[in-house]
């Protein structure tokens, strides 16, 4: 794993940077962008941050990119989506989960080199190697309570698979769900998900999918419920494995929702290692260190070290951490513990209440180690 920053100086923009680059096969980029200038009009926070976002693919470091995934954090969705660019052949999140460096926007971009790219069926589709990689993200339906909202967006998504043979519990790898209100509306997603789940033959006694479900305000006010999904196709059941960390955690349906800790994906040349979004909880579901951020904190980082020990991986492998908080107070204390432990992962924090209002911060990340698997295709 490679890390560095680029300063675009007269912008005032920052790319934090890693770099997966096996000796032969598909690079990986991962980047977190920060625009300085806080006084600045959204307007011109957003010129400045697209104008460093398309130099990336430019520089020598990048030769040979593409990107897949661009994620935006905003601090005002409904005011601001309207002004965002809308661009073919990437999957484009936007979400109101404000970046607490005082800016107004920040972005996470997913870059990859050697792979063909193409929107198909109302998805991004990413091909190599026999695989498809299905990018969708911004799913809304506006219509109804959580549950009725959560119910529509899933059957409509598992709508999308199918168009590709694929299916909820044979290929999707992460969703991401995004909560109005989270306090109020989280009860809702957790039913309607574990009933469309059943019926998907996705149980305690089988598997589930990774997932952040985490505050978020979608662009339409009428939207409490936001979707975000990746799934593959050409992979075998064997080639998913899931992380538990019996020490630290429990099994999630223990307290009544329905995903897993963490997934490894395992190809021919490397592990992609997946970390569902993790707070400070022990393995009785119970939150750890009720009112104290820095325990949290600490707790939560020691719950992702043990999940991706698991999977074959250390923090040395991640390539980006997206940390989410409840209480803008807690801001700076975070960023210093953050920038103490893990000073060259791309990161970004961002205002996003965790789905029990006594946790205070939860993160996210993903991980690729080098791998030979020679049972199955390389990435």
């Amino acid at each position: 794993m490679n890390y560095n920053n680029i300063q675009f100086e007269e912008l005032g923009v920052t790319a934090e940077v890693a770099t997966y680059q096996p000796k032969e096969g598909v690079t990986e980029w991962h980047v977190m962008l920060h625009v300085e200038g806080k006084q600045l009009p959204f307007k011109e926070q957003l010129r400045r941050l697209y104008e460093a976002e398309d130099r990336l693919p430019e520089l020598p470091e990048f030769w040979g990119s593409k990107y897949i995934l661009k994620r935006y954090f905003l601090s005002d969705s409904t005011n601001q989506q309207p002004l965002m660019r809308t661009e073919k052949n990437i999957s484009i999140s936007l979400i109101q989960q404000q970046p607490l460096d005082g800016s107004k926007i920040a972005a996470w971009l997913y870059l990859e080199s050697d792979v063909e790219v193409a929107e198909k069926e109302d998805m991004v589709v990413v091909s190599h190697n026999g695989y498809q990689h299905l990018w969708k993200m911004g799913m809304c339906s506006p219509q109804g309570d959580s549950a009725q909202q959560t119910e529509t967006l899933l059957t409509e998504y598992e709508a999308l698979l199918a168009k590709f043979d694929a299916t909820l519990a044979e290929n999707c790898i992460r969703t991401w769900f995004f909560v109005r209100d989270v306090d109020t509306q989280y009860h809702g997603l957790v039913k309607a998900r574990r009933e469309n789940f059943i019926q998907q033959g996705l149980t305690e006694k089988t598997h589930y999918i990774s997932s952040t479900g985490i505050g978020g305000n979608p662009a339409d006010t009428k939207a409490l419920v936001q979707l975000g999904t990746y799934a593959v196709t050409g992979i075998k059941p064997e080639q998913q494995h899931y992380l538990y960390a019996p020490t630290h955690l429990n099994p999630t349906y223990e307290y009544g929702v329905t995903f897993e800790r963490g997934t490894v994906v395992e190809y021919g040349d490397r592990d992609h290692i997946i970390i569902s979004g993790t707070a400070s909880i022990n393995n009785k579901g119970e939150v750890e260190h009720v009112g104290d951020i820095v325990q949290q904190t600490k707790r939560m980082w020691e719950n992702v070290e043990t999940l991706l020990k698991e999977g074959g991986a250390s923090f040395e492998d991640v390539m980006q951490n997206i940390v989410y908080l409840r209480d803008t107070a807690d801001y700076e204390v975070v960023k210093a513990l953050f920038a103490e432990r893990f000073p060259n992962i791309p990161t970004v924090i961002t205002l996003a209440p965790v789905c029990r209002p006594t946790w205070l911060v939860e993160m996210e990340c993903m991980a690729v180690k080098e791998r030979l698997n020679e049972r199955y295709p390389k990435y």
